[in-house]
C-alpha cells in the first residue's frame, strides 16, 4: 500500500492519459463516419496518431532534458488537449490528422516523463511490484477507455469536450505532487539495425503486433459499424481485444519461458489466423461469435510484441537492453504509421472483412519466416525472463533492463 501511495499521481495520470488519448482513436472513427468521410480518410487519422506518437518518443527525452520532468509533461497534455478540443470547431478529415498527431504526441512524451519518472524512483527491492501495478493500471486504464465509448455521441462537441477535460485533468496529480523531480536520464540512441542484427525475427514480430493492434484499435470501430454493431457493442468489441490481451500475459509467459519462443510465436500467428478467419466470414448478424472472437484476437495479438522482444533480448548484451528496447519501439511503431491506413483502404476496397484478411497474411508471414529463422541458428539455452513489455515509449528499456538481465 505504501509502494502504491508513493507512486499515486502517476499512476493517476496514466489512467487519465489512458481515458483521453486510448478513448480519441475510436472516437474520431465513429465521427469520421457520422460526417461521411471516407474509410481511407479515416485510416488516415490513426496512422496520424502513431506518426505524433513516433515523434514525441523520439524528442520527449530531449525536451525533458532541456525543460525538467514537470514542464515537459505540461507542454505534452496541453498538446494533447489543443487537439482534442479543436477537432469540433473544423470539421476537415486532414486538418483532424493534424490534431491526431497531436494526440500522439503527448500519448508517447506523457509515457516518456512518466516513466523516466519511475525509472529514477523504484528500487531493485519494489521494481517488480512497482511495474506490476503499472502494467495493471495501464491495462485498466486502456480497458475503461474502450468502454467509455459506449457514453459518447460520435461528432459531438460534448463529448470531445469531455475528453478534452480529462485530458487537462492528467496534470493535476503531476503538478499537485509533493515528490522532488530525479534527475534528467540520457536519451536513449535510436539504432533501428541493433533489433535486425540481434533477431530480424523479433522485428519482424514487432511489425506485425503493429498491424494487428493499431490496425483493431484505429479501424475497428470502422469494421463495427459496418456488420451493423450499435455503438455500445463497439464499446465492447474494442474492451474484448484488451481484455483478451491482458488475460493472454500470464499463460504466454510461461510457454514463452519454457519453450522455443520462436515456436510460441508461430502458435501464437497460426491461432491468430484463425481467429481473423472466423471474424472475416462469420454472419454479420452473429454479434456473441464476433465479439468472442475479439477477445481470442487480442489474446493471441496482444502478447506477440512482448514474446519477440523477449526473444530479442536473448541474444543481446547487458549494456544493449535500452537501445535495442528503443529499436524495437522504431519498427513497431512503423508498422503503426502504416497499419490503418492501408486497412481502411482495403476495406474501401473489399468491404470490412478486408481488415481481418490483411491481419491474417501479415501473420502467415510471420509464420514463414519464424520456421525459416529456426533453419539458420538454434536458440539460446541461457534466456531472458518474459516481460510484458507496454508499447508505451523508448524509455521503457530502462524499466526492464534491470529485470531482464535476470537469466534463467
Amino acid at each position: 500500500m505504501r509502494l502504491l501511495i508513493s507512486f499515486a499521481a502517476l499512476f493517476l495520470s496514466v489512467v487519465l492519459l489512458q481515458l483521453s488519448n486510448g478513448s480519441i482513436g475510436p472516437l474520431d472513427a465513429l465521427s469520421g463516419f457520422e460526417l461521411d468521410f471516407t474509410t481511407e480518410q479515416i485510416g488516415l487519422l490513426g496512422s496520424a496518431h502513431f506518426f505524433g506518437f513516433f515523434i514525441g518518443c523520439w524528442w520527449a527525452p530531449r525536451l525533458m532534458g532541456s525543460v525538467g520532468h514537470s514542464r515537459a509533461f505540461t507542454a505534452f497534455a496541453a498538446t494533447g488537449a489543443i487537439g482534442i478540443l479543436a477537432h469540433m470547431l473544423i470539421i476537415d478529415p486532414y486538418l483532424w490528422a493534424f490534431f491526431r498527431v497531436a494526440s500522439g504526441l503527448c500519448i508517447a512524451g506523457c509515457y516518456t516523463v512518466v516513466e523516466a519518472w519511475l525509472q529514477a524512483k523504484v528500487t531493485n527491492e519494489n521494481r517488480g511490484r512497482a511495474m506490476g501495478i503499472y502494467r495493471v493500471v495501464d491495462m485498466g486504464g486502456s480497458l475503461a477507455a474502450q468502454l467509455l465509448i459506449g457514453f459518447l455521441s460520435p461528432a459531438s462537441y460534448v463529448s470531445y469536450n469531455i475528453l478534452a477535460l480529462i485530458c487537462c485533468a492528467t496534470l493535476i496529480p503531476i503538478t499537485l505532487t509533493k515528490v522532488t523531480q530525479p534527475k534528467i536520464p540520457t536519451a536513449p540512441r535510436l539504432r533501428p539495425m541493433l533489433a535486425i542484427t540481434r533477431s530480424p525475427l523479433a522485428a519482424a514480430g514487432v511489425v506485425v503486433a503493429a498491424l494487428s493492434s493499431a490496425s483493431f484499435r484505429m479501424i475497428g470501430p470502422i469494421y463495427g459499424t459496418e456488420v451493423g454493431l450499435t455503438i455500445d457493442q463497439i464499446s465492447y468489441f474494442l474492451a474484448a481485444f484488451v481484455l483478451g490481451g491482458a488475460l493472454s500475459q500470464y499463460p504466454v509467459g510461461w510457454l514463452a519461458d519454457k519453450y522455443d519462443r520462436r515456436w510460441v510465436l508461430i502458435w501464437l500467428s497460426a491461432a491468430a489466423i484463425t481467429s481473423c478467419f472466423i471474424t472475416a466470414f462469420v454472419p454479420p448478424t452473429n454479434n456473441t461469435i464476433i465479439l468472442i472472437n475479439a477477445g481470442i484476437f487480442g489474446l493471441t495479438t496482444f502478447p506477440i510484441f512482448s514474446v519477440a522482444a523477449a526473444h530479442a533480448h536473448d541474444f543481446a548484451e547487458t549494456d544493449e537492453r535500452v537501445e535495442l528496447s528503443a529499436a524495437l519501439m522504431f519498427f513497431f511503431a512503423c508498422g503503426a504509421i502504416a497499419a490503418p491506413y492501408l486497412a481502411s483502404k482495403l476495406i474501401g476496397a473489399f468491404g470490412p472483412s478486408a481488415l481481418f484478411m490483411m491481419v491474417a497474411v501479415g501473420h502467415a508471414v510471420l509464420v514463414v519466416f519464424g520456421i525459416s529463422r529456426m533453419r539458420v541458428r538454434p536458440t539460446v539455452t541461457n534466456r531472458t525472463p518474459y516481460i510484458y513489455a507496454p508499447r508505451t515509449s523508448f524509455t521503457i528499456g530502462r524499466l526492464l533492463g534491470r529485470a531482464r538481465d535476470r537469466k534463467d
